[in-house]
């Protein structure tokens, strides 16, 4: 008999965790979410490429598509175009220079897009502006290369890309794991006003991240560190309401897969993330080569009505068909 009263307090304590784990972290009772998707232009307007085969040391530029716009990725022209897209934050690289710069690319070396070789920290930025950067795009392995000669002088500097749009959001990519260059692009994004540093997230690895933490705390980053002391405590602990303190003031970037094991997803989660003054940014896939939702069908595999950020290379494409979403609804 007393096993028997046992088991059945034992019954009913799991019934009412289970009940509480659902009443507190189902979405179809948090409270209704009306606000419109904020988007991410990865790289601005970029030219796109298949992700099937891709390697981190695969050039890209040589596996375009088709063009169906003029743009280069990274360039002012091309985040200008994203803006008036639609883009609500354009996501952009930053390599250092020679002469103390930081120069806005994407690659490790310019063999890949340019006329030039090795690293950009081997030129000054004056010389950087020579570079065509458009010289190694091309759609038909080789036979033509439709913007050879339209990319000289096209890569700005970061100070350049921040003067142009005073009042845009960005998110920074510190393309490197060395401390040195969080430290370097917090020095310079410390010299611009208050309300412009507000509209700034970076990102990067664990070493520069954690230096320009140091530097200019208030600012929002992320990093693989910061990413995993967020989402995994919460993953432990989220349903009972828990925020991690990693997960306040901050920038996080859930990939697709993933995001189904988040407690609350999506609505409740994207509140509590709110309360926390942190954005959520959803990427295709398990994240690993920068994946985005760059058509229709990737939009379907949303949650319905989603409002958190969306990760996109297409945002042409995308912004279009969101605006259209939310009018019908």
């Amino acid at each position: 008999m007393k096993w028997k009263k046992i088991r059945k307090r034992m019954i009913i304590i799991i019934l009412l965790i289970t009940i509480f784990i659902y009443l507190n972290n189902s979405s179809d009772l948090t409270k209704a979410r009306h606000s419109e998707p904020l988007l991410l232009a990865h790289r601005g307007m970029a030219q796109s490429f298949s992700m099937v085969g891709i390697e981190g040391d695969t050039c890209t530029a040589e596996h375009i598509d088709e063009p169906v716009h003029p743009y280069l990725e990274n360039t002012i022209p091309s985040m200008k175009a994203a803006f008036t897209a639609g883009a609500n934050v354009v996501e952009l690289d930053v390599r250092p220079t020679k002469d103390g710069q930081l120069a806005v690319f994407h690659d490790w070396t310019l063999d890949c897009r340019t006329d030039a070789t090795g690293e950009p920290k081997l030129y000054t930025m004056a010389e950087l502006k020579q570079v065509d950067i458009g010289y190694g795009y091309t759609a038909d392995g080789g036979k033509t290369y439709p913007f050879r000669g339209k990319g000289v002088g096209l890569m700005p500097s970061l100070t350049e890309v921040l003067t142009h749009f005073p009042e845009g959001q960005f998110l920074i990519h510190i393309k490197s794991n060395e401390a040195e260059e969080g430290v370097q692009l917090a020095e310079l994004i410390a010299h611009l006003p208050v309300q412009q540093q507000r509209q700034l997230t970076v990102y990067g690895g664990d070493a520069p991240i954690q230096a320009f933490k140091t530097v200019l705390p208030k600012i929002p980053v992320m990093s693989k560190a910061t990413l995993k002391s967020c989402l995994l405590p919460y993953i432990g602990l989220g349903w009972t309401g828990y925020v991690p303190k990693a997960c306040h003031h901050t920038q996080i970037h859930v990939p697709e897969n993933i995001a189904p094991w988040l407690w609350g997803w999506p609505n409740k989660f994207l509140n509590r993330m709110d309360g926390a003054d942190t954005r959520v940014i959803l990427v295709a896939g398990n994240g690993k080569w920068s994946e985005g939702f760059d058509s229709l069908q990737d939009l379907e595999r949303l949650p319905t009505s989603y409002t958190g950020g969306i990760w996109t290379n297409r945002i042409d494409l995308i912004a279009p068909i969101v605006k259209e979403s939310r009018t019908n609804e």
